[in-house]
């Protein structure tokens, strides 16, 4: 009994130390690349209230809680959210803004774990009527992050939500009518 006890006390001691050799950072990202100019796609992320149309999360719990505040769209923008487990609860903020260009976020995951990330959306023209849109997110892995990266592959799962996401916005900004310059 004492072996078992003794062989079991050194393989968990084993998996505590490999989690936490494991990386302190993450940063998944994923680029897709819309038939419209930066300007049509820019509103559809500068504007919080135009995420729920391309969200890969907005369809999970249409009983979800959503709430704005602050400045309607752009840097100081604000939501919250509050769902079922498949969308935990949270709430992000634009901190910057640059026209048609970048769009970076700070969220704040409430549950089903708490974590604080960076967001950014990149707009970058390709040819005359195509953009290449990236989608990063970044933070730091806390001791339970790090555990979950041992045994789920992050990349993966939320690279697909993010694969979902670009494929969803692509769709809303290729379906509106196109505004030719004069």
């Amino acid at each position: 009994m004492t072996l078992f006890l003794l062989l079991l006390l050194g393989a968990v001691s084993a998996l505590i130390a490999y989690i936490s050799l494991q990386a302190d950072t993450f940063r998944i990202a994923r680029s897709a690349v819309v038939n419209a100019q930066p300007e049509a796609i820019y509103p559809e992320i500068n504007d919080l209230h135009n995420w729920e149309l391309w969200s890969p999360w907005a369809k999970l719990d249409p009983n979800q809680t959503i709430a704005f505040e602050g400045s309607p769209l752009g840097a100081g923008a604000i939501m919250s959210w509050s769902g079922n487990k498949k969308v935990g609860a949270g709430r992000m903020k634009i901190i910057e803004s640059t026209q048609n260009e970048r769009v970076r976020i700070k969220i704040a995951f409430q549950k089903p774990m708490q974590a604080v990330n960076d967001v950014q959306f990149d707009l970058k023209p390709v040819g005359e009527n195509q953009t290449e849109i990236t989608w990063v997110m970044s933070g730091k892995h806390e001791f339970m992050g790090k555990a979950m990266s041992v045994f789920m592959n992050m990349d993966k799962i939320v690279g697909g939500q993010f694969e979902q996401g670009l494929a969803n916005l692509k769709a809303v900004v290729e379906a509106k009518p196109k505004v030719l310059a004069p």
